[in-house]
Order: structure tokens, then C-alpha cells, then sequence
């Protein structure tokens, strides 16, 4: 059985048109740049997100937090109880024989959430399970859609032992943000790996939503 999964990350408060699809996936950073407060964060995630959500045309929804999204970490209480999708922070769901897998995880990056140096990374990577299909993350693997332009060099920010556990348990699909200069598309093996970011550097909303058939 095949499904088309549609993928965006870093919307930072847009709320792009999505094509009729099975499987959304939304690789986080979602809640507007405009105001980190948790409780703003909460009241636009009950009422604006939650209505789009419910709007686009797809029939599963998975979506996790990016390191924007502070409420998530900071005061995850003022959450919905309920979403018209699946939120995934170190966890799993099974659909239509698909094993997704969601975690909001990055290198330190100033002092916003889901922040860790990479020896305690290396212990969220090896959560995931060796037989995930679909891995959602929010920051990238080192030297895939990662790299910064620093004065005559690019700088790679991405996680060596986030692409170590992509190597090893060959998903299918690898889906991240959070680099907006880094938007792309790359294959391991049988892994294709996508940087899905809807905005460029500049927080400008030029990209469209990422697309794929997954058989």
C-alpha cells in the first residue's frame, strides 16, 4: 500500500495551504516568531493551530516541537488535552503499517527548548527503534541540510550521532528543519533524508510543502 506523506517544519506561525494527502508531518518550530511566551504559545496552539489542523486534508496528522515551541518543554500543562493530530516527543505511533517515529531534539542552539549537548543526544537517538519507517526530527543529522554560511565557510550545525542512528537503522524517510538555509533533499542508502523548512533565513515563507510516495 502506498501513501503520500506531505512534510513542512519551521512555520513559525504560518499556516500554509497543504495538498489532500495521507500523512502530514510537521517537523516543528510551528508557533509564531513573534511572541516565545508559553502562554501566547498555548492560546495560539488552542485556537489558530488547531483550527488549521483541522482543515487540512489528511488523513493522519503527526507533528512535534522545535526548539521555538518553548511551552512544549517549559510548561507542557497549558497544553491541549486532545489534538486533531498525533504529537510524538520521544515516542511512537503505528498507522497503516507505518512506524513513525517523533523527537524534538537538537544541538545547544542559544538558550531555546529541547537544547542538549551531543553526548546526552546520543541518548535520545538511541531511542529510536531500529524498525522506525518514518523518523521526524527537528534538527538536522551533520551534513545534511545543516550548513550556515559564517564569513567564507559554510558551518555544519547538524548531530554526528543523529546521522550515526540514520546509517544504522536505515528508516525510509528522515524528516527535519530547523537550518532554514538548508532546505533539501538527500538519499543513504534506502534512506531518503528531506529539510522541509517553508521559510528561508529571512523568515520569509518561499518554499512549498515537501512531497513524497512512500510504498
Amino acid at each position: 500500500m502506498s501513501h503520500t506523506i506531505v512534510a513542512v517544519s519551521d512555520l513559525h506561525g504560518t499556516l500554509p495551504d497543504i495538498p489532500q494527502c495521507d500523512l502530514l508531518l510537521i517537523a516543528g518550530d510551528i508557533c509564531p516568531v513573534t511572541n516565545h511566551d508559553p502562554s501566547f504559545q498555548a492560546n495560539w496552539l488552542r485556537w489558530e493551530f488547531r483550527e488549521w489542523l483541522e482543515a487540512v486534508p489528511a488523513r493522519q496528522k503527526v507533528f512535534i516541537a522545535g526548539n521555538h515551541d518553548l511551552v512544549f518543554e517549559q510548561i507542557p500543562e497549558l497544553l491541549p488535552k486532545s489534538w486533531p493530530a498525533v504529537y510524538l516527543q520521544d515516542s511512537r505511533l503505528e498507522w497503516e503499517g507505518l512506524k513513525i517515529w517523533g523527537t524534538p531534539w537538537q544541538p545547544w542552539f542559544f538558550d531555546w527548548a529541547f537544547n542538549l549537548w551531543e553526548p546526552d543526544l546520543k541518548k535520545k537517538w538511541d531511542l529510536i527503534p531500529t524498525d522506525t519507517d518514518i523518523l521526524v526530527v527537528h534538527g538536522p543529522p551533520r551534513g545534511y541540510g545543516d550548513g550556515v554560511p559564517e564569513d567564507d565557510r559554510i558551518r555544519h550545525t547538524g548531530s554526528p550521532g543523529l546521522l550515526e542512528r540514520i546509517e544504522k537503522i536505515a528508516p525510509k524517510v528522515v524528516v527535519f528543519g530547523h537550518i532554514h538555509e538548508g532546505r533539501g533533499q538527500w538519499q543513504i542508502g534506502k534512506t531518503t533524508l528531506a529539510n522541509v523548512t517553508i521559510l528561508d533565513e529571512r523568515y520569509r515563507h518561499v518554499h512549498e510543502p515537501w512531497t513524497c510516495v512512500l510504498d
